[in-house]
């Protein structure tokens, strides 16, 4: 193993907010910017929260009370999920050593091509 990517443990470590060392910082950059970041974000924030929500399942009386006690913490965790990724890929950013820029590169990427396929359509440039 070169050590460019974490084992099991270092991974599990890094999922519940540890560092890697410095020699897996590519690796780190691509989890948090690269292809996917967003949906593996998410998916480490809200799906281990469902097993402990349908504990309310267990709760006397109709289906409903359960699953609305489950959408009052299940929703507002999602909004504000998806309110700080940015916030949280840039903590992450910097907390393993990398410039805070890198959590818009895609972003700024898309927008410096959607400026040149403006510039070329209205012969601009």
């Amino acid at each position: 193993m070169t050590g460019s990517t974490p084992n099991a443990w270092q991974r599990l470590r890094y999922v519940v907010g540890g560092t890697l060392p410095p020699t897996m910082s590519n690796w780190v950059r691509d989890d948090l910017t690269g292809p996917g970041a967003t949906r593996r974000y998410l998916m480490r924030f809200l799906l281990p929260v469902v097993p402990v929500l349908c504990l309310f399942l267990l709760t006397p009386g109709p289906l409903w009370i359960g699953l609305s006690m489950m959408a009052l913490l299940y929703l507002p965790l999602v909004y504000f999920t998806v309110a700080l990724v940015y916030v949280y890929r840039r903590h992450r950013l910097v907390s393993h050593g990398l410039d805070p820029a890198l959590a818009h590169a895609a972003e700024r990427r898309r927008a410096d091509a959607d400026r040149v396929a403006y510039e070329l359509r209205h012969q601009r440039g």
